[in-house]
């Protein structure tokens, strides 16, 4: 998929996975949205730095953060932004998404930010483009790459660098497109070890996530890690575990403060949200000294300005 990501002089023409993309590419787009940061940190409410620009928000499946994060980081940066009404649209009465996309594109939309149930939407919709950017904003449970992007710089935020440490992504791993983002990521930017922990029934096949250990001991997968990345798990997830319910969820997986104290004391946590507190991660945690929680919010936006800079500002 790197081919259908790079132009033929190796610059991002669409962002659909971080897997392959390289540390350059990864480094890259952290260094700018760090740069974008102080800039609005600094006193900037907005930049016309993509005037004129239309971006297409395709959302088939329900979003608050994320749509709300890459609508934010458009208006930000000058873009006029549609948010698409699928409900509304002709792909309810049969039309293909390649005639939608052919068609939004015909109207002078240079790029378009997708959400899918299904894997690979986003990158068979990069193959009908013509001249537009294709942004994968979550597909089924292959990708999430600007989540990923996002958890890297708040990782880089607060230790001196991502590569040597030691990182535990712990629930739902099986049906996780953010975990296999993060992995992606993390592996890319030179992780030590990266520790993926959930009930086996959660758990993905070992092949599938090569150079990550799978534990399902959740104080054996945080013993001595610098970072924790806990995942959302949705009730049916639950419901169809034999023996289990939250409490029971919570008791054998979820971080509590005890629980953190397996990890090393400078260690971090982090969750995509929304969070499901009493079951994933205790309400002190959460809002406790070492989570990140909000940083990542506030991070995403910044990502994703970076990254439709990168796609399509002229003088990137």
């Amino acid at each position: 998929m790197s081919d259908l990501q790079l132009s033929p002089q190796g610059r991002l023409r669409h962002l659909l996975t971080l897997e392959g993309l390289g540390r350059a590419h990864i480094e890259r787009l952290l260094d700018r949205a760090d740069e974008l940061r102080t800039r609005f940190r600094g006193g900037a409410r907005a930049l016309d730095l993509l005037e004129g620009r239309t971006i297409v928000n395709l959302f088939f499946e329900s979003s608050t953060r994320t749509r709300t994060s890459f609508e934010l980081a458009a208006r930000r940066l000058g873009a006029l932004v549609v948010n698409f009404d699928i409900a509304s649209s002709s792909t309810t009465k049969g039309e293909t998404l390649e005639d939608t996309l052919a068609t939004l594109e015909a109207m002078d939309s240079d790029a378009f930010v997708v959400r899918h149930k299904e894997n690979g939407t986003p990158a068979r919709l990069a193959l009908h483009a013509r001249r537009a950017s294709v942004l994968n904003a979550g597909d089924g449970n292959h990708a999430h790459p600007t989540q990923g992007l996002l958890d890297l710089l708040t990782i880089r935020d607060h230790k001196p660098r991502i590569e040597g440490l030691t990182v535990a992504i712990c629930g739902d791993i099986r049906h996780s497109r953010v975990a296999r983002s993060d992995v992606h990521g993390l592996a890319a930017m030179g992780a030590k070890e990266i520790r993926l922990c959930g009930p086996a029934a959660l758990l993905p096949e070992a092949d599938s996530f090569p150079g990550c250990t799978l534990v399902d001991d959740l104080d054996a997968a945080i013993e001595d890690v610098d970072v924790i990345i806990m995942l959302r798990i949705q009730k049916e997830r639950i419901d169809g575990l034999p023996g289990f319910d939250g409490a029971e969820y919570f008791q054998r997986y979820g971080l509590h403060r005890a629980r953190l104290a397996r990890a090393r004391s400078d260690a971090i946590v982090m969750h995509p949200g929304p969070m499901n507190r009493g079951i994933e991660i205790a309400s002190d945690l959460a809002d406790g000294p070492q989570s990140v929680v909000l940083e990542q919010v506030a991070n995403g936006i910044f990502v994703r300005m970076a990254v439709l800079l990168e796609l399509l500002h002229k003088q990137a």
